[in-house]
């Protein structure tokens, strides 16, 4: 695991083991419907739909949940959705957005409910 330099913010791929041994606690942040988080999602997880991250980046923050308004730019943010296909999109906004340190878990609820995390 490999952090993102400071000068330059990154999305940095983990693995769901990878997340659950992370030292910095990151925010975990499920960019499915609500429908499919509803249904399960990794302990702690908030939800906050990828359509929801892109019209409340791109268009207007009221879109957004009064938590993640209030979220430090410093957060430790990681992604998840069902199979890695649209945590890279959200993951790559959110840096675009200035968050410092992003993370996209691979392979999605599907390899975390593999590993029974």
């Amino acid at each position: 695991m490999t952090q993102p330099s400071q000068s330059t913010p990154a999305v940095v791929d983990l693995s769901p083991t990878d997340l659950a041994q992370a030292p910095n606690d990151p925010l975990v942040i499920d960019v499915r419907s609500r429908l499919e988080y509803r249904t399960g999602h990794a302990s702690g997880a908030r939800n906050l739909s990828l359509p929801r991250i892109l019209l409340g980046l791109g268009v207007s923050p009221w879109f957004l949940p009064q938590w993640f308004r209030e979220l430090s730019p410093d957060q430790p943010i990681a992604v998840i959705c069902l199979t890695a296909h649209r945590s890279p999109i959200a993951a790559k906004q959110l840096v675009k957005a200035g968050f410092t340190t992003v993370y996209n878990i691979t392979g999605g609820m599907i390899e975390w409910r593999r590993l029974s995390l």
